[in-house]
């Protein structure tokens, strides 16, 4: 088993004896909303392993090498970043889909770039953020975040 996997155990068992011990409906009230949140993704997390599987089978490895790889350079960089941008869902379809696509040979600046793009700049996130925080900041925060990706990938680049 997995640390992670271990780790989340240990968590789930601790919140449930917490629960349970408290002798009301805590312990009942965890597991409705644990089964209602399984219920919402589980079609969600299964559509994300299904196209995982289907690229893991179907990417081109001398593509990957091609764009993203080690020895693309800023342009793998720069494609990484789009990439990053267009990437759909949270993390459990995302991460997935980049492990892919650095075990498909995609280089480690690119990787990290890929990801560093889609947690600051996702397009799906803007989505969501212009009607709350408006034009004038989402601009400057999408502005400013522009070269975040792009600095962490050349510097795992040169350091790794």
């Amino acid at each position: 088993m997995k640390t992670a996997t271990l780790i989340l155990w240990i968590i789930a068992a601790v919140l449930s004896f917490v629960a349970w011990n408290k002798k009301d409906q805590s312990l009942k009230k965890g597991g409705q909303l644990a089964w209602q949140t399984t219920r919402r993704n589980a079609v969600l997390l299964v559509l994300a392993f299904v196209i995982v599987g289907f690229v893991n089978v179907l990417s081109p490895t001398e593509l990957v090498k091609k764009w993203i790889g080690p020895e693309s350079g800023w342009n793998g960089l720069l494609v990484a970043e789009g990439m990053g941008m267009l990437l759909p869902g949270g993390p459990y379809v995302v991460f997935p889909l980049i492990t892919v696509l650095y075990q498909a040979g995609a280089g480690l600046g690119a990787v990290i770039t890929l990801v560093t793009s889609w947690a600051t700049q996702s397009f799906l996130t803007i989505t969501f953020e212009l009607p709350f925080m408006g034009w004038r900041f989402t601009a400057i925060r999408w502005g400013l975040c522009l070269l975040v990706p792009l600095l962490a990938g050349a510097i795992a680049q040169l350091v790794f």
